[in-house]
């Protein structure tokens, strides 16, 4: 399918919301440029039948080092879970977890190798599910800057002070967003009877890409981060949410302080939730995508909501050498880095991609 074919926007034709990337430099140069911690938000209960792993692996990804685990205890790879998937190309310390029952402990700590290093064993009582995790730390290096430093710097500013837009990033997409072309082809009737796991990742994709679309009607319109009449709002740090029928400076005043966030579906069965004048960019935003809001209520999914904007915690940054840039902040968990750096830079990696 080519681009001219395919109804939805590709992740860099998204627009930006703070005035464009300052400059252009170059990430990945190596897996220790970018650095991801995951912050469990919860402590080990120190027993049960199953053990989690803190495991840091360097240029892995995260279903390889969950067959790894699984190899050296002797058993099958579905006895290994994890909160979130991790990018392969970065030095990424996240949590597995092992279901080994009442056996004997593997002596995991000696399971090193120069992709991957398990840091820390505990007892836990509960499978680790996806999306049970607080969040992700990240320490980036961006080489090579070549740009406007004024304006990156007046960029590092906004981002600090006003978050940025949500985006689901390109990764969520597969290589060459193969993942939507499939989901338009299941929708479409093109497909029978696919692999669950992968019917799964076809399905999740177009999800986020409908949001994707509407985030982006919202960033072109300029109230991403205002609350519109009918809004959902989500509160910080919660996935709750409640509809906001009207103006109300009170409310307003919450979102400017970051207390509260306007929302965009996560589509499934029945009516989107919002109403009123947010209902209507929502519909707008959408028209098109008929045969996949009704296949992904067909598929059994629930309505949802996600934030449209994306708070960035422990901020900090600083120049490196004569053109380079640190960068250390907090995401929650679903977020993604490349949602922050688009709005700094453009970007081409240790290949050249760009």
């Amino acid at each position: 399918m080519t681009q001219a074919d395919r109804p939805w926007r590709p992740f860099p034709a998204l627009p930006r919301a703070l005035g464009g990337p300052a400059g252009w430099g170059r990430l990945r140069a190596c897996p220790e440029d970018f650095v991801v911690d995951e912050v469990l938000g919860f402590q080990p209960d120190g027993e049960g039948e199953h053990q989690l792993l803190r495991v840091r692996k360097t240029d892995a990804n995260t279903e390889w080092v969950a067959r790894q685990l699984a190899g050296f205890a002797g058993l099958p790879r579905q006895a290994v879970s994890w909160a979130g998937l991790k990018d392969r190309h970065a030095v990424a310390t996240q949590w597995f977890c092992v279901h080994t029952g009442v056996q004997a402990d593997p002596d995991w700590l000696s399971l090193r190798s120069g992709d991957f290093a398990v840091l820390e064993v505990h007892r836990h009582r509960r499978k680790l599910r996806p999306g049970a995790l607080q969040g992700n730390r990240f320490h980036i290096r961006v080489r090579d800057f070549s740009g406007d430093r004024s304006a990156l710097v007046r960029r590092l500013d906004q981002v600090c002070r006003r978050g940025v837009p949500n985006y689901f990033g390109e990764q969520r997409f597969g290589r060459g967003e193969g993942n939507l072309d499939r989901a338009q082809a299941l929708f479409a009737g093109e497909v029978r009877r696919p692999p669950r796991h992968l019917r799964g990742l076809w399905l999740s994709a177009a999800r986020s890409q409908l949001f994707n679309e509407v985030l982006a009607e919202r960033v072109e319109r300029g109230d991403w981060a205002s609350p519109l009449p009918g809004d959902c709002l989500q509160l910080a740090g919660s996935g709750s949410f409640f509809a906001a029928e009207g103006p109300d400076e009170g409310i307003a005043a919450r979102v400017r302080a970051g207390d509260l966030h306007p929302t965009g579906p996560l589509w499934g069965r029945g009516a989107s939730p919002a109403g009123g004048q947010a209902a209507q960019v929502e519909a707008r935003a959408l028209a098109g995508f008929e045969s996949w809001t009704q296949g992904l209520a067909a598929a059994g999914l629930e309505q949802e909501r996600r934030a449209l904007r994306l708070p960035v915690a422990e901020w900090a940054w600083c120049w490196i050498g004569g053109d380079g840039l640190e960068l250390s902040f907090r995401l929650p968990a679903g977020a993604y880095a490349t949602a922050v750096l688009r709005e700094l830079i453009t970007w081409g990696t240790a290949d050249g991609a760009g």
